[in-house]
């Protein structure tokens, strides 16, 4: 009884100081106890707490989705571009001399001690020089083109792989230590979702296997378009079906049991197939495929992977399967009463980023962006064009959370997401009726004290005379 009482207050204190004003000091008081934390709700700042209730009360929406980039992947072993560049850089002198001799990146950009290098933009100008090169037989150059292609290949992988103890099996400690964000991630999310509202949404810019090994730690269903057993084949329909547990009685029939997974760029698990299908290996199906690539066993080629949609995808009879995973995350972002935390993403992909600026016309869409480089300064010129934009139009219903670390993937799931609460409109109801019967009980009592002394008193008196 206690932790549900405790809960309940904690849940009624957030509600109440979401409606509270602060004044300029309370503000630089709470920013001094939180270091670098910062946010903004339209142009209003928020303290801790507030973006704590604002959340609580987000999150029980219609709608509640994620969205992840790099960064979210990091405290699981992941790289974000910027480090998978100078991994390459590192590891690979000979294919960077090559392809600055062949003008495919110029040297200001290689010498640069963080990335400018937009590695979907060079993989896009190599693929379209190898259809060039191969219609005009430069043998000798298109092999050199291949070589030092996958160097890059597997310098991408190399930020994908996460922890090698995952692809062993989850059982390990490790394992599940690794995993511990994106758990925590999974565990709050499904505990927000009442009976009758939809399973939550998930959508990645990573190829990691985080997401699927997290929800497999967990025993929870996900639905990522995908349907078989051991030939998995991509028909969007599936985004269509849910899970229900039809031995449970009443509301509980329709909570959530599953949630939806979109990976916009591809994923590590997807190889193309034969009649403009895609097939998804099991991770036992992959290793041998990744590993043997990465360590450049028997001069084995590109296994194919799909993985960055540059244009040359959507040349390819494969295209349409990042195409309607694009449409899912528009339809999503359309929905009456929704809620997209955004977290890792670092707002470099142009046509991602114009579906986020056209679902703000969307009046009941809630945006909770996680920026780590977004400070107190008043110098907003190192944010991206795209965040510059959507800071000057101040929307209430756009919340830019900042501060280095403080706006980090972890921060959020462990500090700003609701606990999970065993709580339900009846046990709500059943709970208030307790405490109420506690207050009469105690009223009696005290009232009872107050008369035995008086009593007391009156057969003193009675018996004196």
């Amino acid at each position: 009884m206690s932790n549900v009482y405790h809960t309940m207050k904690a849940d009624i204190t957030l509600r109440h100081l979401s409606g509270m004003e602060f004044s300029g000091e309370n503000l630089r008081m709470e920013e001094e106890e939180l270091g670098d934390f910062f946010a903004l709700r339209g142009g209003r700042h928020l303290n801790e707490g507030e973006l704590k209730s604002h959340l609580l009360l987000a999150s029980r929406l219609e709608n509640i989705g994620v969205f992840l980039g790099a960064g979210a992947s990091r405290s699981s072993g992941g790289m974000l571009v910027t480090e998978v560049w100078k991994h390459f850089r590192g590891t690979n002198p000979d294919s960077l001399n090559w392809l600055l001799s062949e003008r495919f990146i110029a040297a200001a950009e290689a010498e640069k001690t963080e990335s400018s290098v937009n590695l979907e933009k060079l993989l896009d100008i190599l693929g379209t020089t190898e259809r060039e090169w191969q219609r005009l037989k430069r043998t000798k150059k298109l092999q050199s083109l291949v070589n030092h292609r996958n160097n890059l290949y597997r310098a991408l992988l190399r930020g994908a792989i996460l922890d090698e103890s995952l692809w062993s099996g989850l059982a390990n400690s490790i394992g599940l230590e690794r995993l511990r964000d994106y758990r925590m991630l999974l565990t709050r999310l499904m505990a927000t979702r009442r009976p009758g509202q939809e399973a939550p949404w998930l959508f990645s810019t990573n190829y990691d296997l985080a997401i699927e090994w997290a929800c497999e730690s967990l025993g929870l269903q996900f639905i990522n378009g995908f349907t078989g057993l051991h030939n998995r084949t991509f028909s969007p329909n599936n985004f269509d079906l849910g899970f229900r547990n039809m031995r449970a009685r009443g509301e509980a029939r329709f909570g959530s049991y599953h949630i939806y997974l979109a990976k916009l760029h591809g994923s590590l698990s997807w190889i193309p197939a034969e009649g403009f299908s895609v097939r998804e290996l099991s991770t036992e199906g992959l290793y041998d495929k990744v590993f043997r690539f990465i360590r450049a066993e028997s001069s084995i080629q590109w296994p194919g992977l799909m993985i960055l949609p540059n244009s040359n995808k959507y040349l390819q009879t494969t295209s349409y399967v990042l195409g309607e995973l694009i449409r899912r995350f528009a339809e999503f972002l359309a929905r009456p009463q929704t809620c997209l935390l955004i977290s890792g993403y670092s707002f470099g992909d142009e046509h991602l980023n114009r579906v986020l600026l056209s679902a703000l016309q969307n009046p009941t869409l809630h945006l909770v962006l996680y920026v780590p480089e977004f400070t107190h300064k008043d110098d907003r010129q190192s944010l991206r064009p795209w965040l510059r934009s959507v800071l000057e139009l101040q929307l209430p219903r756009v919340t830019i959370v900042g501060g280095q670390e403080q706006a980090f993937f972890s921060k959020m799931v462990e500090r700003d997401l609701p606990e999970p609460a065993l709580l339900d409109d009846e046990h709500e109801r059943t709970i208030r009726m307790l405490r109420i019967l506690e207050k009469a009980a105690q009223s009696e009592i005290e009232e009872h004290e107050e008369q035995v002394p008086a009593a007391a008193a009156r057969e003193g008196a009675d018996s004196d005379a």
